[in-house]
């Protein structure tokens, strides 16, 4: 999978976090050449990128110009990657502009192009940036949604670089699977992770969802152009860059979030694990009393999935569940899935064996999946990204 990278640095305070963006590269197995503009080698000097890729830094058309490095490096590039895209870099490359090698590569490119925005929050929300994001999408360009907290002095907002692992994480998806966008323009929904239920101030309900395959469904969905919203309940993972995130963390809140989140959306995934039960919150700590234990009553929470199901209007969003079971053999897994199917009513049901400790906080999944007129795939035991990519291609089928 790892291929050839061309790194694009341009000029914003964020470049020094390039760095880590071209090391998880390297370490990846990729063969990354950095690109910076002239402003981006105030910030990080060419001696940094020269030692961490092993290879010499340039920002200009004449340097080894024998080479023809301004047409030779978008050519021979699996991808292009802009780790931190400024505003102004967004601007050029929106209109086309070629005044330094970076830009040039840009115009050069046949291969899928990767933007990361950095900038403040006012540059990023401003009309012109805006604008520029849509046409440069508009054209097949990934422009991930820059992530939100501590910007530049005491502000704060959306603007700031996605982690560096993140962006890794989206550059390799681009690599092993780089097809055109075939979800560009689909609003999609995605819950993810598991739910905790209080019972007192201090302790709760839980379960064992790490996260892993919704993180997997949202950031794969953003590699293949979609616009995702991810509503994240408790999770080991951190969110992919580029997807919206709005933070829960009970079934009733998850329950608000999908349904307020829902409208305009194109798919909804409930990957998330829901509680099926809550206990009776106490006002205060529960203490150790010397009696024999606690009893805790418990009651049904709102099924989220069925209610989505319930509320939508005609054929849209196409609606995907997640169900783990525990059943005795392969035969008794498809029997649990068509029954849940439809009791529920969604269009696919994404079904696996969580028996064995198998799946949860594993890097891998085993499912079935099944639609509404009776068809079903089985995907063999591989990575939770793979596995997301071939739910993403039943949701396509469905579709049309």
């Amino acid at each position: 999978m790892p291929g050839r990278v061309v790194l694009g640095v341009a000029g914003g305070i964020a470049a020094y976090k390039a760095a880590e963006v071209l090391r998880g590269l390297s370490e990846s197995g990729c063969d990354v050449t950095v690109v910076p503009t002239a402003a981006a080698l105030r910030f990080v000097g060419a001696a940094t990128w020269e030692a961490l890729s092993g290879k010499p830094v340039s920002s200009d058309v004449w340097t080894s110009a024998a080479a023809v490095p301004h047409v030779r490096l978008g050519q021979v590039a699996d991808l292009v990657l802009v780790a931190p895209a400024t505003a102004d870099l967004l601007a050029r490359s929106a209109q086309g502009l070629a005044d330094d090698l970076l830009t040039n590569v840009l115009l050069t490119a046949r291969a899928p192009v990767l933007m990361a925005p950095a900038m403040h929050t006012e540059m990023w929300l401003h009309p012109a940036t805006q604008r520029n994001v849509a046409l440069l999408r508009g054209r097949g360009v990934r422009v991930l949604e820059p992530a939100s907290g501590r910007l530049t002095g005491a502000d704060s907002g959306p603007g700031r670089l996605p982690d560096p692992s993140s962006i890794v994480a989206a550059a390799l998806d681009l690599l092993r699977r780089p097809a055109a966008p075939d979800l560009a323009g689909r609003r999609i929904l995605i819950s993810a992770g598991g739910t905790r239920e209080a019972w007192d101030p201090v302790r709760y309900i839980g379960n064992r969802s790490s996260g892993i395959q919704g993180v997997e469904l949202a950031r794969t969905a953003i590699s293949r152009g979609a616009d995702v919203t991810l509503v994240a309940a408790v999770m080991d993972v951190e969110p992919p860059a580029g997807a919206r995130v709005v933070r829960v963390e009970s079934a009733e809140q998850m329950h608000r979030a999908m349904a307020d989140e829902a409208t305009g959306s194109d798919v909804v995934v409930m990957a998330a694990a829901v509680a099926d039960f809550r206990p009776q919150a106490a006002p205060a700590k529960v203490k150790k009393d010397g009696g024999a234990g606690v009893d805790l009553h418990l009651e049904q929470t709102v099924d989220v999935l069925a209610d989505l199901v319930r509320r939508r209007t005609g054929a849209s969003p196409l609606i995907v569940g997640f169900a783990a079971e525990t059943p005795t053999d392969a035969a008794d897994l498809l029997h649990l899935g068509r029954t849940k199917l439809e009791r529920k009513g969604c269009d696919l049901l994404v079904v696996n064996d969580v028996s064995h400790e198998a799946v949860f906080g594993r890097p891998t999944n085993e499912v079935v999946i099944l639609d509404s007129s009776g068809g079903q795939r089985e995907v063999p035991r591989t990575g939770k990204a793979e596995v997301a990519d071939a739910v993403w291609d039943a949701v396509l089928a469905q579709l049309g």
